[in-house]
């Protein structure tokens, strides 16, 4: 399979993972690649209207077959937070990634190990310019660490240990990450849909 998806994001981080763990063959653009592209307010209640949203715009304004993802850190004891705020988390005190995850730990002071659990969820939705194809849906269950360990990733991935490893996302490599990433899981459900749209654009020609 053959051909050009857009990733409908300007995150460099998100947009090598998706590189990484797209079919061989299918070409990965981001939103950089279309100067002056609008990007919708995220103001969707799930992160499912966020997805949807960004993946419905990008596609009409690129007129390509469009992907567009939102993910985030869902905190139990935290009541969900970050959950779809992630990226904008502590707005007015926090101001880049290390600032947000320290604010996700100095908020999680004292709470004991057992009651640390989290997960990363991703909702992605496939859309092009005749509208929306698919929406598909990954999470990956863990805990949050006490103290961010490890330089690899971006985000949260310092304080954030997937369940089974004793060790945060940012320690490890990038195909291990890969292999059980919330983002990779929603891409697994999500990839016969791009294959097929490719197809049928080829098909149309």
């Amino acid at each position: 399979m053959t051909g050009k998806v857009l990733v409908a994001t300007g995150n460099l981080g998100k947009l090598v993972e998706y590189g990484r763990m797209m079919e061989e063959g299918i070409d990965v653009l981001g939103s950089m690649d279309f100067p002056g592209m609008p990007v919708p307010d995220e103001d969707g209640r799930t992160f499912a209207e966020n997805a949807i949203k960004k993946a419905l715009s990008a596609a009409e304004y690129s007129g390509m077959l469009t992907l567009a993802d939102d993910s985030g850190l869902v905190v139990d004891a935290l009541g969900g937070e970050p959950g779809v705020r992630t990226a904008r988390y502590g707005e007015g005190q926090a101001f880049d990634d290390e600032q947000r995850y320290l604010l996700v730990l100095r908020r999680l002071s004292g709470v004991k190990a057992q009651d640390r659990t989290a997960r990363f969820v991703c909702a992605m939705a496939l859309a092009d310019r005749g509208g929306l194809i698919a929406v598909t849906e990954g999470s990956c269950e863990g805990s949050i660490a006490f103290a961010p360990e490890g330089d690899n990733g971006f985000g949260y991935d310092p304080i954030f240990i997937p369940q089974g490893y004793g060790c945060s996302f940012a320690q490890l490599e990038d195909d291990e990450k890969d292999m059980i990433s919330h983002r990779r899981k929603a891409l697994i459900d999500m990839l016969p849909f791009v294959e097929a749209a490719l197809k049928k654009g080829t098909e149309g020609v």
